[in-house]
């Protein structure tokens, strides 16, 4: 038996490679399957950066491979915060 990968635990991001046609929104959907399988304490971002090394050579042009380097460049973003933690502090 091969042994699993433990960024992807439950072989989603590698079958979905497989799928012949999958289309973007597919791979959307898994991958967010796949982030919420993850265990609260994995590095998402360090996941995210193995698998890129891992699919992305060899298959530039799959829809899984722009998903996963949206999710990488949307995480190197910096988030807003919202609400009045965003307020300058006189105004609170």
């Amino acid at each position: 038996m091969m042994k699993r990968d433990p960024f992807d635990p439950k072989d989603l991001i590698l079958e979905s490679y497989r799928i012949e046609g999958i289309t973007e929104g597919e791979c959307r959907s898994i991958f967010l399957d796949w982030a919420l399988s993850l265990p609260d304490s994995e590095d998402t971002q360090g996941a995210v950066a193995k698998l890129l090394g891992l699919y992305a050579a060899e298959n530039p042009d799959h829809p899984m491979t722009k998903v996963l380097s949206e999710a990488q460049q949307a995480a190197a973003r910096p988030k807003r915060r919202g609400g009045w933690r965003s307020r300058p502090r006189d105004l609170q």
